[in-house]
């Protein structure tokens, strides 16, 4: 086996199916179309951009944690 497979490192080739709203959609591909790169790319490096933003969102766990201990 590669030391591509699930290691973070490298380029993962596995294909993925994705879904978005069609504006959205829409956008991406105006913006893969601006920059001249494919939707693969554009999505790719919108979640490096945003990661660290993304990880700041409690999850759903955290949430019911949080209602459970302020009911008591």
């Amino acid at each position: 086996m590669g030391e591509n497979q699930n290691t973070g490192k490298g380029s993962d080739k596995r294909k993925q199916s994705l879904y978005f709203p069609e504006s959205m959609l829409q956008e991406i591909k105006d913006e893969a179309a601006r920059l001249d790169r494919s939707l693969s790319w554009i999505v790719q490096r919108a979640w490096k951009t945003a990661r660290l933003e993304i990880r700041k969102i409690p999850s759903v766990n955290d949430i019911e944690e949080e209602e459970v201990i302020a009911a008591k």
